[in-house]
């Protein structure tokens, strides 16, 4: 949803200019180092980094290892400057306004040699009057300071206490006392991404010029109210009235698809004024509401609002307005001691399922409209209906909202605080506060926005103890802890939305955690609230080691991205898995070795004399490990939604950790930089399918449940069939009589030992055969075919070596892929190297001898060119 900010003059019938006037101060600067050494142009919104790539100064920051060798860019004070006219007579306005959306970070602000203010908080606005400094022409000059610097030197300054941690693993190559600043978190290190503390006008800057008043900002909730089950539209108007008397008028609001016209009267009184204004919507009036992806339509009605106040002067503004309501419901269950954790929207219970966002790119300006809407669609067309906000990144810019809002996509927004202690100093409070403030006035219009959160991981971080503090000095940590998320970062929230809920941490126990004085003593409990859980040590293929918890809002498995996405940033001496390469983009300890373990548990690790081969070959198996274990995860999850088992389950959200990558690495990703889908993106297409089949075994038993995101009841058949390793052809099939499964539940389906069903399919081993099983309903909708492996797969009996070829034929703007297999092939891959696109499905089990894949380009290509880029791997391929 857009908030629509015009450029208003209105005249007065003595053609004196009222009203307000804006203009742009993006585009070209100058940028030099702190010695003067350096001097380039650069462009608004950017950074220096950027500026010194686009001007050939330096390599792209991503390629082999600049991130270590441009180090020197962050630990210098950079200045950018301009000189502008004014192209309005400045005597005609009574304030003249510099407004920053966006400056990263720390900066004192010049014009025309005049200190006018400073800025230390990324994520905050800043509006300074310079009314009695500007001219018609002027210089401006924003000097930087080292954020790497800047942070070190609030550490040394804060004697109160130590704030953990102080520097990040060795492993990150980072930076130190990210937590002691304001600023993208993760840009000091992360262990998936690099070290770049930027600088910068990162986002766009601009002058403001009004008479009489001028409308800061404008913001607005719809509220149902149960009780008398009416909408309410509360509109809230900030106004700056610098007119000595009061000003009078009307307000105008009106939402034509709803024949909605309302005038009010309005008297602004002079000084920093909020307007708030309420429309009933009648009763009888038939309002459409916003839904998630997969569950109804994201209707939402245009909104303009028009002020007609005295002295002609008019102020207009346009918006998107949406209705849904959202509820966090922490209810007794029966047959456990604790609470649900599940969100109703529009009334109705939906299982959230979806993943991790991180920013895009650690140079935000290189986040582009076209991007951005590349990956939200790879999470719709994933089935998906939940991204979170991680608490490390940054508040995300509006047409990542504005987006989510029109694919239907729910977000879990974190406040940026992530894996760390903050240090408790006034300064720093209010910082917080005005950032929160801020961000809440600027997004809560935004229906997608489900929840507020306070933090990743820091309420875990102070009562597990990560940073080895002193039990004596634990509550004075808890005191600093609940005065920056409860006391200041909640009240600001409900001060400014309470339209929504709001939670102190992810993970928490929710209304347990408050209880205990809003940090619990074991804030991961299977019984409350929602956990993050990471476990590279055991075996994945065994569910049993899985959380049976209310809420999963963090879990993964690594896996290295394409060969094509590394090879734009690497050179040949760099691709293999030992390579000084490969050591350095692996920022999580131990995280290259674990990926091989993982995987050599199920699967014969890559044999090839041919090192290039080898490397290939592993990026691809540490990809069918990482699908094969977040696809077991997550069905466990997904099947856990109905069902009590010693007090543990209702299970009603699975978030995978992480949806997208910041650069070319290895990492949790299911979508690599630049968004190319990996084989768990395809997974999760088909295990977040809104009906699903799952397999799993328990004591020698296997069952199949049957799941559902439907609003109503689902009746099926389930189809079961056994196939050998060895042959295409299947040996049995059984289909179930009719099935039923009720709106949005987990239900057994199925049940047989599996000695029994490997006797009655001609006396399969569990070596030697594989269960595939997909469930059917009237009218032709199918559910993915979903598989399970009764034994690993590097133990399984009778696996050839396929022979697939493609055929590749176009249809229109998409092409067919027509699949032809000699064999049974485990993992199919199909690979186009950096053609950029999707296919319909991959990494599949094909046990048919043919089989249609669909492939759809993101950019124009060609049947040529697809066949030349065109590779398919199996996984015998690697042995």
């Amino acid at each position: 949803m857009r908030l629509h900010l015009l450029l208003l003059l209105a005249l007065c019938g003595s053609g004196s200019t009222s009203g307000a006037l804006s203009y742009g101060l993006g585009g070209s600067w100058r940028i030099r180092s702190g010695n003067r050494s350096l001097e380039l142009l650069g462009t608004v919104p950017g950074s220096v980094h950027t500026a010194l790539f686009q001007q050939g100064l330096i390599q792209d920051p991503y390629y082999g290892f600049n991130d270590l060798n441009y180090r020197w860019i962050s630990l210098d004070n950079w200045t950018y400057s301009k000189e502008f006219k004014i192209p309005f007579d400045i005597s005609k306005w009574q304030v003249i306004n510099l407004v920053f959306e966006g400056v990263d970070t720390v900066s004192e602000i010049l014009l025309n040699n005049v200190t006018i203010g400073k800025t230390d908080n990324m994520f905050n606005k800043y509006i300074f009057d310079i009314t009695n400094v500007v001219r018609v022409m002027n210089s401006i000059e924003l000097r930087f300071q080292s954020a790497v610097l800047y942070a070190a030197k609030q550490s040394k300054a804060y004697t109160s206490r130590q704030v953990p941690p102080n520097c990040p693993p060795l492993v990150q190559k980072g930076e130190c006392h990210v937590n002691f600043i304001r600023k993208e978190q993760c840009s000091f290190s992360w262990d998936w991404g690099p070290s770049f503390p930027t600088q910068g006008i990162w986002k766009d800057v601009r002058i403001e010029a009004y008479n009489i008043c001028h409308l800061n900002d404008f913001t607005f909730v719809p509220m149902y109210v149960r009780r008398t089950q009416v909408w309410n539209l509360e509109i809230q108007t900030f106004f700056d009235v610098i007119s000595p008397i009061p000003v009078g008028g009307q307000v105008i609001i009106a939402i034509p698809e709803l024949k909605i016209q309302q005038t009010n009267n309005i008297t602004l009184q002079p000084g920093a004024r909020i307007v708030e204004l309420s429309v009933k919507i009648k009763k009888n009036t038939p309002v459409e509401t916003w839904w998630p992806h997969g569950h109804g339509n994201q209707t939402g009605y245009n909104m303009k609002i028009l002020f007609k106040l005295d002295k002609d002067l008019t102020i207009e503004r346009s918006a998107k307005v949406y209705f849904r309501t959202v509820e966090l419901m922490e209810e007794p269950i029966k047959g456990s001691h604790g609470l649900s954790f599940y969100f109703k929207i529009n009334g109705i219970p939906i299982f959230l399922k979806g993943s991790n966002w991180i920013p895009a790119d650690s140079f935000q300006d290189r986040v582009t409209s076209d991007l951005l809407r590349l990956l939200l669609q790879s999470v719709v067309d994933a089935n998906m209906n939940v991204l979170r906000v991680w608490g490390g990144g940054i508040y995300e810019q509006d047409e990542f909202y504005e987006l989510c809002d029109e694919l239907g996509i729910m977000v879990w927004q974190d406040f940026m605080f992530a894996c760390a202690l903050y240090p408790n100093e006034q300064g720093f409070m209010d910082s917080v506060a005005a950032e929160v403030a801020h961000q809440v006035r600027r997004l809560k219009s935004h229906p997608s926005i489900i929840i507020w959160s306070g933090n990743n991981e820091n309420e875990e971080a102070l009562m597990m103890n990560w940073y080895g503090i002193k039990l004596v000095d634990l509550p004075v940590y808890i005191k600093d802890y609940v005065a920056l998320y409860v006391s200041n970062i909640r009240a600001v929230v409900f001060s400014g939305d309470k339209s929504r809920p709001f939670v102190t941490s992810s993970p928490s126990n929710g209304a347990k955690s408050v209880a205990e004085g809003w940090v619990s003593q074991n804030p991961h409990s299977r019984f409350f609230g929602d956990v993050h859980f990471y476990d590279y040590g055991s075996d994945c293929w065994n569910w049993k080691i899985f959380p049976k918890a209310r809420f999963v809002s963090e879990y993964g498995y690594q896996s290295w991205p394409s060969f094509s996405t590394l090879e734009t940033v690497s050179s040949e001496k760099d691709w293999f898995y030992k390579s000084k390469f490969s050591i350095h983009r692996q920022h999580h300890e131990h995280g290259n070795y674990e990926m091989l373990y993982q995987a050599g548990l199920h699967f014969k690790l890559p044999q090839s004399s041919d090192p290039l081969r080898t490397f290939k070959d592993t990026i691809y198996i540490t990809q069918v490990m990482q699908a094969q274990c977040v696809k077991t995860e997550t069905e466990f999850y997904l099947r856990s939604r109905s069902e009590i088992v010693n007090g543990k389950g209702h299970t009603m959200g699975a978030m995978y950790w992480q949806l997208n990558d910041i650069w070319q690495a290895p990492s949790w990703s299911s979508l690599e930089f630049g968004g190319k889908w990996k084989m768990l993106h395809y997974f999760a297409r088909n295990f977040f399918a809104p009906l699903l089949p799952v397999g799993f075994e328990d004591q020698d038993i296997f069952y199949i449940y049957g799941v559902s995101d439907f609003h109503t009841e689902s009746k099926v058949k389930l189809t079961v069939r056994i196939h050998s390793w060895s042959s295409l052809k299947p040996l049995c099939s059984t289909v179930t009589n009719p099935l039923v499964i009720k709106a949005g539940e987990a239900v057994s389906l199925y049940k047989e030992p599996v000695y029994k069903l490997l006797k009655r399919c001609g006396n399969c081993t569990r070596q030697s055969c594989v269960v595939s099983f997909y469930l059917s309903m009237d009218r032709g909708h199918q559910s993915p075919t979903n598989y399970h492996f009764l034994s690993s797969l590097k133990d399984a009996v009778g696996l050839l070596k396929p022979h697939i070829t493609a055929s590749i034929s176009q249809q229109h703007g998409t092409f067919v892929f027509a699949l032809e297999t000699s064999a049974v092939a485990p993992f199919v891959w199909l690979d186009v190297g950096s053609i950029p696109g999707r296919f319909s499905d991959n990494g599949f089990l094909m046990t048919e001898k043919k089989q249609t894949v669909l492939f759809y380009p993101w950019k124009p290509t060609s049947k040529n060119e697809l066949k030349r880029s065109f590779r398919v791997t199996s996984l015998t391929d690697i042995y």
